[in-house]
């Protein structure tokens, strides 16, 4: 992804900074606020909240996957 279409993007949750997230399955954009990151798929970012999963910015720098 573009790093000047990444600084353009904030979090549609708390209009936050986004970081880009490299680990993992999927790249993602990770929110530090909302702990929450939204996944990359085909070059284009799902800034949905139903699409977003758990992400501890403190503890990991790829999504937490979801519990089953």
């Amino acid at each position: 992804m573009d790093q000047r279409l990444i600084e353009m993007l904030v979090c549609p949750l708390c209009k936050g900074p986004l970081t880009l997230l490299r680990e993992g399955e999927l790249p993602a954009l990770g929110c530090r606020a909302d702990r929450l990151a939204f996944p990359i798929r085909d070059g284009i970012p799902l800034m949905l909240e139903s699409e977003a999963k758990p992400w501890d910015p403190d503890t990991t720098s790829a999504p937490v996957p979801l519990a089953p």
